[in-house]
C-alpha cells in the first residue's frame, strides 16, 4: 500500500513542479525585461492565477499544522479569525493598497518606502524582512511540512526522519524557483490551491463520517467541562450534533472560558479578555495588524499581485481568493477540533508527558486517509504541494528584496540578466540557511505562535509607517526609519519589561499582556509618534511618487461588488460561531 501511494505521490509533486518549469519557458531572462520575467512573471498574471497563487501561497503546513494544532487546544475556533478577518482585510488591500503599489510600477514593498520617505527606511524594512523570511516563515515551512510527513509516515525510515525530510522539502522548492520565477510559483500554486480545498474538504468528510460512527462513551470523554452532554444525547446524535455536543454543549451552555484543553467551549470565535492568545480586545485593533501587514505589505505574498496583469486583474485575482478564505477554517480549523474528539490519544507524548497538538493535522490524515491508498496520495500531494509551493514563493520574495533592494541598490547593478543571476545565487544560499535552522523549531512547543510573536516585533511599525505613507503627504521623511525602529524597542519593552511590571503591580486585567494586546499598543504608540512629528515638524511638499505608464489602472466594477458581499458573508459566519 505504502509502495502505491508513495509514487502516486512523486509522480505528482514531480508532474505539478515539471508544469511550472514548462509554463515559464517563454520567459526572456537574458532580454531588457529579463528581471521583470523573472521576479514578477512578465507583469502578465490574469486574476484566476492571482486569486489561487494568493492562497496556495498563504495556506501550507503552518496552516495545516499551527492553526489545527491550535484550535485542537483550547482555542478551538477562535483561530479562525485570523482567516475571516484576512478576507475582510484582503477586500481593503484591493482598493486601497494594490493601485498605490501599480502605479509605482513597485518591484518590491520595500522600495515604496524609499519613495516616499528615504533609503534607510527602506532598509529597515528590507533586512528585518529577508530575516523574517528566512529564518521565520521559509524555516517553519519548512519544519512544519516536514512534521507533517514524517509524522505521517511514522513507521518508514527516512521519511519519518525530521531533518531528512526538512532537506528533501527545502530542495523540491528551490529547484523550480531557481529555473521558473514568480511564473512557475503561480502555475503551481494554481494546481496546489484548487486541491488544497479539494484535499481539506475529503478530510472533514472522513472525519465528520468518523465521529458519526465512533461509540459515544469513548466521545464523552473528549467533551468539555462546561458542556452538560451525557452518552445518551450523543448515541441519538449526527455527526454535526455530535460535534457541537462535545464543543458547545446541549443548549450552548458551554461557553468560551479561559483555561487549559477542555475547560470551556471550543467552538465560538470570542475568548475572555484574560485569554493568553487571542482575547476578543484583540478583535478590535491587534488582529487587524499582522492582517494587514501579511496580506498588503508582506513581500511573499503581495508579489503576486505586483505582477498583476492590469490593476482590475490584481483586484479581482484578491477578491477571489478572500471569498476562498472564508473556507478555509471549516477544512483546517474544524478538523484540528474534531482530531481532538477522535483521537486524543495519538496526540499524547509518552516522552515528555504532555499533548503535542501540532500533532493534530498529521494524526488526522493519518488514521483516516492513510488506509485508502487510491485517495491518500492526493490528500498527501495536495497537502505536501502546498508546503513547496509556499517555500518556493518565499524563496522567490527573500531573493527579490536581496537582489533589488540590497544588491542592487548598493551595486547600481541595473542589468536585467546580472540581476537574474544574482536572484538565482540568493535562492541557493536562502534555502540552505532555512533548511539549517528548520529542525531546531522542534524545540518549540507552537509553530504558530512562533511566527506571530516574532512578527510582534516588525509588523505594528511597519503599518503605521505605510499608513503615513499613503494618507499624510506632509509627514516628514525621516519617520520611516525612526516609526519602524521605534516598535522594535517598544515591542521589547512590553514583552520583557513594561509587560511584566504592570502585570505584578496588578495594573492589567490578566495575567499577562497577550502579543495581539501588545501589538495593538505598539501600533498606537508608533501613530502617535507618527502624528507628533507631522503636527511639530511638517513637510513644506509632498512627495512626488513615480508613475509606472505601462499597466492599466482603471478598477473594477464586478470585484467591488463581489468584495462587499465577501465582508457581510464574514460578518454573517462572525453572528453564527460568536
Amino acid at each position: 500500500m505504502f509502495a502505491l501511494e508513495i509514487f502516486l505521490f512523486i509522480v505528482a509533486v514531480v508532474g505539478v513542479i515539471t508544469l511550472g518549469i514548462w509554463k515559464s519557458r517563454d520567459e526572456d531572462l537574458h532580454g531588457d525585461k529579463g528581471a521583470s520575467d523573472y521576479f514578477l512573471a512578465g507583469r502578465g498574471l490574469t486574476w484566476w492565477l492571482v486569486g489561487f497563487s494568493l492562497i496556495a501561497a498563504n495556506i501550507s503546513t503552518e496552516q495545516f499544522v499551527g492553526m489545527s494544532g491550535a484550535s485542537a487546544n483550547w482555542l478551538g475556533m477562535a483561530i479562525a479569525s485570523y482567516e475571516w478577518m484576512a478576507a475582510v482585510t484582503l477586500i481593503f488591500v484591493a482598493f486601497w493598497f494594490l493601485p498605490k503599489f501599480l502605479k509605482a510600477g513597485l518591484y518590491t514593498i520595500p522600495e515604496f518606502l524609499e519613495y516616499r520617505f528615504d533609503g534607510v527606511a527602506r532598509l529597515a524594512m528590507a533586512i528585518p524582512a529577508i530575516v523574517t523570511l528566512v529564518f521565520v516563515t521559509t524555516s517553519s515551512v519548512i519544519f512544519s511540512g516536514a512534521k507533517f510527513v514524517s509524522e505521517y509516515y511514522n513507521t518508514v525510515p527516512v521519511l519519518n526522519s525530521l531533518t531528512a525530510m526538512c532537506w528533501l522539502i527545502a530542495i523540491f522548492a528551490a529547484v523550480y524557483v531557481f529555473i521558473g520565477g514568480l511564473k512557475a510559483c503561480v502555475w503551481t500554486d494554481l494546481i496546489w490551491g484548487a486541491a488544497l480545498i479539494v484535499g481539506g474538504a475529503v478530510v472533514m468528510f472522513l472525519a465528520f463520517s468518523t465521529l458519526a460512527e465512533k461509540p459515544a462513551e469513548d466521545l464523552i470523554l473528549t467533551k468539555v467541562a462546561n458542556s452538560e452532554a451525557t452518552v445518551q444525547n450523543l448515541e441519538g446524535a449526527g455527526a454535526w450534533e455530535r460535534f457541537m455536543l462535545l464543543n458547545d454543549g446541549v443548549n450552548g451552555e458551554a461557553v468560551a472560558v479561559e483555561g487549559p484543553n477542555g475547560s470551556g467551549g471550543k467552538v465560538h470565535m470570542i475568548r475572555p479578555k484574560t485569554d493568553s492568545d487571542i482575547p476578543w480586545t484583540a478583535l478590535l485593533i491587534g488582529l487587524w495588524i499582522p492582517n494587514f501587514f501579511y496580506w498588503g505589505l508582506n513581500q511573499y505574498i503581495v508579489q503576486r499581485t505586483l505582477g498583476s496583469k492590469s490593476l482590475a486583474e490584481g483586484q479581482k485575482g484578491i477578491v477571489f481568493a478572500a471569498l476562498l478564505k472564508l473556507l478555509i477554517p471549516f477544512v483546517v480549523v474544524i478538523p484540528g477540533i474534531l482530531a481532538y474528539n477522535l483521537f486524543s490519544g495519538d496526540l499524547f507524548n509518552p516522552t515528555t508527558g504532555e499533548y503535542d497538538y501540532d500533532r493534530a493535522f498529521p494524526v488526522l490524515v493519518r488514521n483516516l486517509i492513510q488506509p485508502l491508498p487510491w485517495l491518500s496520495w492526493f490528500v498527501l500531494a495536495a497537502l505536501c504541494g502546498a508546503v513547496i509551493s509556499s517555500l518556493a514563493s518565499m524563496l522567490n520574495s527573500a531573493s527579490t528584496i536581496a537582489t533589488m533592494d540590497l544588491y542592487s541598490k548598493f551595486t547600481k547593478e541595473k542589468n536585467p540578466e546580472k540581476l537574474v543571476k544574482v536572484g538565482r545565487f540568493f535562492v541557493v544560499l536562502f534555502v540552505i540557511l532555512a533548511g539549517l535552522v528548520a529542525p531546531a523549531l522542534d524545540n518549540f512547543t507552537s509553530i504558530f505562535a512562533y511566527i506571530q510573536e516574532f512578527q510582534g516585533f516588525i509588523s505594528p511599525g511597519i503599518l503605521a509607517v505605510f499608513i503615513f505613507g499613503f494618507f499624510s503627504p506632509k509627514t516628514p521623511r525621516y519617520f520611516g526609519a525612526v516609526g519602524i525602529g521605534l516598535n522594535v524597542v517598544s515591542y521589547g519593552a512590553f514583552k520583557w519589561a513594561i509587560g511584566p511590571w504592570l502585570v505584578s503591580n496588578g495594573w492589567w486585567y490578566a495575567d499577562q499582556i497577550a502579543f495581539l494586546d501588545r501589538m495593538a499598543i505598539c501600533f498606537l504608540i508608533v501613530l502617535l509618534a507618527g502624528l507628533i512629528l507631522t503636527i511639530v515638524k511638517p513637510m513644506k511638499a509632498p512627495v512626488e511618487m513615480p508613475v509606472n505608464d505601462e499597466i492599466a489602472l482603471e478598477s473594477s466594477t464586478g470585484a467591488k461588488i463581489v468584495g462587499i458581499g465577501v465582508v457581510i458573508a464574514s460578518i454573517a459566519l462572525y453572528a453564527v460561531f460568536w
